[in-house]
């Protein structure tokens, strides 16, 4: 008898944290790399946040906290999906954990039973199939395409729902592609899920307000109400305050479900770091006159790391609606050989060799369950990614 569990070998590494980790030992050892691998900003958390917490240390807030957060975090949340989303959650409908991460985890792990099946749409993030995977649950898969723009579509999501299905996951924009729904499309995915009443919606929404071009961001629950009663809706501060480090997701829905993953929660972590939460206070009450600083950025970005990948040979990139990743298709790429001889057989090795022959790490599209193709992010300066996506085109240049 082995004496690891059995569920490890149900589950894989994250990728884009291997393959993160392998630029820093490549940089380490002196190695010229550009790692256009994290899913992080770039910038720096927001002055004001920082001086919110500093005065949350000097207050003392230093103790234990509540396990679903700190009272003035979770009406703060309430306030912002009312503001924001038109979205009526009392503080009581709303938890806070450890990240998005934790989120997520603690709600599957609070429903899902052996043979409960939980629809996932490709290309996914990294983590999503492995934690159902954990919770006892079944990833199933619904592809998308690049000529539908990564996004979901009605008639495919209607044949996977079985009786069996018990949420369907959904992150807009989305990690890896960048894409997002509008209102009108995302009504066609909430139309198919008004059928089937005993399908509960996750939704993913942290790349909220990272949207660009006068997009308008929606999430499920605001473009069918009727579903509010089956939605959990979650969200953080990492990207659109820069505050990844902080370690702060949360999260609202029906207070049968928060109370099952508070219970949960008191038996793993318990309360979030009391510092990041009065942090977090402050990042969703206080000024949010950064975020036209940083979409107005990511979305210069955008266009030069795009037209750049266009002109690249072998590379299709099309143009993301939000987040700070890019999707290009590697298809042409696939076949071709490299100078030193090695073919091209799949996505995987394209980002390998890529890494290799000139320095620059990113992700294969397999490892998010759709390839070939290769996720790239745009989170990093104008120069160093004009510097990344001349390497590429001199690495596709290379190929025969």
């Amino acid at each position: 008898m082995g004496f690891l569990s059995d569920a490890l070998s149900r589950i894989k590494p994250s990728a884009t944290i291997v393959i993160t980790q392998k630029a820093r030992e490549l940089k380490a050892e002196g190695v010229d790399v550009i790692s256009l691998s994290v899913g992080e900003p770039d910038f720096d958390t927001p002055e004001n946040i920082k001086e919110a917490a500093i005065a949350a240390i000097r207050r003392g807030e230093t103790k234990y906290t509540p396990v679903s957060g700190i009272v003035p975090l979770r009406e703060a949340i309430a306030k912002k999906f009312k503001r924001e989303n038109d979205l009526d959650y009392k503080p009581a409908q709303t938890i806070v954990g450890t990240g998005g991460k934790q989120v997520i985890y603690n709600a599957l792990l609070a429903t899902l039973n052996p043979g409960d099946e939980v629809i996932i749409p490709r290309p996914y993030w990294v983590s999503y199939p492995e934690m159902v995977g954990l919770c006892g649950g079944t990833p199933v898969f619904v592809d998308t395409s690049m000529d539908d723009n990564f996004k979901l579509q009605a008639e495919p999501l209607e044949r996977a729902i079985t009786p069996k299905t018990k949420w369907i996951i959904l992150n807009s924009p989305s990690n890896p592609s960048g894409a997002a729904y509008s209102w009108d499309e995302m009504k066609v995915i909430t139309d198919v899920l008004m059928r089937h009443p005993h399908v509960w919606v996750l939704t993913d929404d942290m790349y909220e307000h990272l949207v660009y071009d006068d997009f308008k961001f929606v999430t499920p629950a605001q473009v069918e109400p009727n579903l509010y009663e089956r939605t959990l809706t979650m969200n953080g501060v990492s990207k659109a305050y820069a505050m990844t480090g902080w370690r702060i997701g949360y999260a609202a829905g029906p207070e049968k479900l928060i109370k099952a993953m508070d219970f949960v929660q008191g038996q793993q972590t318990s309360g979030a770091a009391s510092i990041s939460q009065w942090a977090a206070v402050e990042a969703l009450d206080g000024t949010q006159a950064h975020l036209d600083v940083f979409r107005k950025a990511f979305a210069e970005r955008r266009e030069l790391v795009v037209s750049m990948l266009n002109q690249t040979k072998y590379l299709k990139c099309p143009m993301p609606e939000g987040a700070f990743y890019v999707y290009p298709s590697c298809a042409e790429a696939i076949g071709k050989r490299t100078p030193s001889g090695k073919v091209i057989e799949t996505d995987e090795d394209f980002v390998s060799e890529l890494l290799a022959a000139e320095g620059v790490a990113a992700v294969h599209g397999s490892a998010f369950g759709l390839g070939p193709n290769l996720r790239i992010s745009y989170a990093t300066s104008n120069t160093v990614l004009e510097d990344a996506c001349n390497r590429i085109q001199r690495f596709c240049g290379s190929l025969g």
